[in-house]
């Protein structure tokens, strides 16, 4: 799968001309295009089922949404598995998140975002940072995967549809995830069982024809049921994380595009 994905970007994934791409001696991943505000930065978290994925596979995606919002994004390369179990990406989600703080930047000043299983890790980042009190001045999630105990009807009534993320064998996905470890339900892992007091306003994209469908339809009922403001943006047949395909199809920029917004409201 991390080859896959790999080639996957290699050839599909094309990056924007002048993107700015530095990997600083914390790790972080700093990309920019054309002009950003000052002080203001996304922390995103790369998708890719906790077993793929890079800051690299993701750059033009990512390059695109930086130049779209006008801010910086801080982009960790996580620890994946099965060479590191969870809560190995928490723990480092937690530590870009320390990395921003002793940069100077106050929680107001960034915005939380992800796809996929980076998605996941970004709200379950939220969750831990509402119950610490210090919230984030908004979060993203696109096409979030928020329940590895794989409760969600649509991992059933999706499967045929899917074509980027087969249901078939997402129970040892979740195994090698979890190495030695027994609660699918653990908030780390999966936000969707997580609370989130002091919430901000939180933006999620999904697409009906997914098997994460269910994902984001729970979560945010149970962010509304917390009090926060979440505002949805579903695609009748959009694959799993469309975004990522700007270039190929049109609904790809305009998603990106609301999600510039988003972030332009709350930065």
């Amino acid at each position: 799968m991390r080859r896959a994905l790999e080639r996957l970007a290699r050839l599909l994934l094309p990056v924007p001309p002048l993107v700015c791409h530095l990997v600083g001696q914390d790790g972080l991943h700093r990309i920019s295009r054309g002009t950003r505000r000052t002080r203001r930065i996304i922390l995103y978290f790369h998708g890719g089922g906790y077993v793929a994925g890079s800051p690299e596979t993701h750059l033009g995606m990512i390059g695109r949404l930086s130049g779209l919002a006008g801010v910086e994004v801080a982009a960790p390369n996580y620890p994946l598995a099965p060479e590191f179990h969870f809560p190995a990406a928490f723990e480092d989600a937690c530590q870009a998140w320390a990395r921003l703080s002793e940069l100077g930047y106050r929680p107001t000043d960034i915005v939380l975002g992800g796809d996929s299983a980076g998605g996941g890790l970004a709200l379950a980042l939220l969750g831990h940072l509402c119950r610490v009190g210090t919230p984030p001045a908004a979060a993203f999630a696109l096409s979030p995967w928020c329940d590895l105990s794989l409760s969600g009807n649509s991992l059933h009534r999706n499967a045929g549809s899917d074509v980027l993320f087969p249901a078939r064998r997402i129970g040892e996905l979740v195994d090698l995830i979890l190495g030695d470890e027994t609660d699918r339900c653990d908030p780390r892992l999966s936000p969707l069982f997580a609370d989130f007091p002091n919430y901000p306003q939180v933006l999620l994209h999904f697409s009906e024809t997914e098997i994460l469908q269910d994902d984001s339809c729970r979560m945010a009922q149970v962010l509304r049921q917390a009090g926060a403001q979440v505002v949805t943006h579903t695609h009748p047949n959009a694959p799993h994380v469309w975004h990522l395909f700007d270039g190929w199809i049109p609904e790809a920029r305009e998603a990106l595009r609301d999600v510039a917004r988003f972030i332009k409201v709350h930065l």
